[in-house]
Formats: structure tokens, C-alpha cells, sequence
């Protein structure tokens, strides 16, 4: 009788090999509850510090901390055993230069187990990714519109149109030459997209990018309509659960306050039942 064989995880190099081959799934994560559902299905769990704004109330990606990507971090980290954590690098942390970045990224892996992170910016993060994957960590790449850039990019607007293409296509190439594993592709025209998808060995990750890419990547709170404050046209919406949840906690409220809840078989007996029966 032969032993069951432990579940494999997802590498970096796992990711690589999958260009050009079944569409990548990627969901963010920030909870450990979360990402065991998310481990199910998905190949990669971003802890995404898209956190601040979904789980914290924060208006962008801007302040999030390192303690806050280390703690949600963890969690997810804990729930996953087959699915590849990505954590993401938040503003500030790696934009002052390579030495920097090398140091946070290193604290990041170190404190959470994940085994890759992911960082925002084109050619002019490219000596720096190169110095990272030099160096053991394994980088995802982010180009288009980068949110931690929304005050100097002017919003969040698709980035790559008209006079934009090319730089973006320069952007892409850089952060392959770089040595990045993968690169998300966020806001970026579904033709720019298909086009970089095909210049580069290595897969690309859309958010708003169209249909051509490797694989795709969701919020999953807005995915699953948690995060209501606003809607981005790529989001599809595949359940609504803060409806469900607002409904839910209005019954809860009119059950408490009509003294319906708890009933009986909610509460404990004055006296021990006899044995064999639940108390």
C-alpha cells in the first residue's frame, strides 16, 4: 500500500513554464480563510496591497505599511498548500534603489514563507528586478497602470493608448529582460495586450487587459461584490456577497431586537440533561 504523495506547490518557475499554455487563475488573498478557497482553485494568491483599501478603508494603495503586507502576509501563507503566494511590495519600499528593495524583500520572504514578491514600474525598475532575481528573489512584475503611481499618472485611467503604446511595449520588455517570471498587465488596451503577450517568453497576468493574455487577476472582494465603494468596468461580478451579508445582519438585528433570537435550542439548560442527550 503505497503512501499518499503531499500536495506540490506552485513555483515561480511552475508559472514561467505555463506561457503560452492553460490560462493562468490568480486571485488576490488576504485572510487565511480566504486563501484556503483561493488555494483551491487558483494557481497564484496575491496578497495584494490592494488590502489597504478592501480590508482597511484607506483611499489608494499609499499607505500601506510593511507590517501590514507582513501580517496579511502570514495569513495567507498559512493557508495555502498549493497555490503560490505572491506578496506584493508596498509604496516606498523598493523605489529608493536595488539595495533598498533587496532588504524589504528579503524581510518579506523571511517573515511571511512567501516564496516570490511582485513590484510596480517598467524600465526604470528593471536594475532593480535584475538585482533581486540575481539575488534569489523571484519577481512579479506590474506595468500599465500602476496604482501606487495614481498621483503622478493623473488617475486611474487606461494606460497605453495613442502615443503610450510603445512605452508600455518598452516597459514589458524590460522587466523580462530583468529576469521578472511573470508581469501583470493592468488597464492596458486588449490589442497592446495581445501584442506584448506574444513579444514576451514570459506569461503575462491581465487585469483590464483582455482575453489574449496568460492568465488573468480579480480582487476577490470585487469579484465576489465584498468591496462596493466602486466598480471598475473589467470586474466581473461572479456573486453578491455583501448584499447577502447586509441581509443577512438585518435579520440578525430584527431577530435580537423582537427577542427571537436566541431561541431555546440556541441556549444552555439550568439543569444537566440526561445522558446520552445534547445540552
Amino acid at each position: 500500500m503505497s503512501a499518499s504523495s503531499p500536495v506540490r506547490p506552485v513555483l515561480p518557475a511552475d508559472i514561467l513554464a505555463r506561457k503560452g499554455g492553460t490560462p493562468l487563475v490568480v486571485l488576490t488573498a488576504y485572510t487565511t480563510p480566504m486563501a484556503r478557497i483561493v488555494d483551491a482553485h487558483c494557481d497564484v494568491a496575491l496578497v495584494g496591497d490592494s488590502l489597504g483599501m478592501v480590508l482597511h478603508g484607506l483611499p489608494s494603495t499609499i499607505g500601506v505599511t510593511m507590517e501590514m503586507m507582513i501580517l496579511h502576509g502570514r495569513a495567507v501563507v498559512r493557508g495555502c498548500q498549493k497555490s503560490m503566494p505572491v506578496i506584493d511590495m508596498p509604496f516606498g519600499s523598493y523605489e529608493e534603489g536595488p539595495q533598498q528593495a533587496y532588504r524589504n524583500a528579503a524581510r518579506l520572504m523571511a517573515e511571511t514563507g512567501a516564496p516570490a514578491v511582485k513590484l510596480e514600474g517598467g524600465t526604470h525598475m528593471a536594475e532593480t528586478i535584475a538585482f533581486l532575481t540575481k539575488r534569489g528573489v523571484p519577481v512579479m512584475a506590474h506595468i500599465g497602470l500602476t496604482p501606487q503611481s495614481v498621483n503622478t499618472l493623473g488617475g486611474y485611467k487606461v494606460v497605453g493608448r495613442d502615443g503610450e503604446a510603445e512605452k508600455v511595449m518598452a516597459d514589458a520588455e524590460a522587466v523580462a529582460a530583468a529576469g521578472a517570471f511573470a508581469v501583470v498587465l493592468e488597464k492596458v488596451p486588449e490589442g497592446l495586450a495581445a501584442r506584448i503577450t506574444q513579444a514576451l517568453a514570459i506569461p503575462t497576468i491581465g487585469i483590464g487587459a483582455g482575453v489574449r493574455c496568460d492568465g488573468q487577476v480579480l480582487v476577490v472582494d470585487d469579484m465576489l461584490g465584498l468591496f462596493t465603494d466602486f466598480r471598475p468596468k473589467f470586474v466581473k461580478r461572479y456573486a453578491e456577497l455583501g448584499r447577502t451579508a447586509d441581509e443577512a445582519i438585518a435579520a440578525y438585528a430584527a431577530d435580537v431586537r423582537a427577542r427571537a433570537f436566541p431561541a431555546p435550542e440556541h441556549a444552555f439548560a439550568d439543569v444537566l440533561p440526561p445522558k446520552g442527550t445534547k445540552n
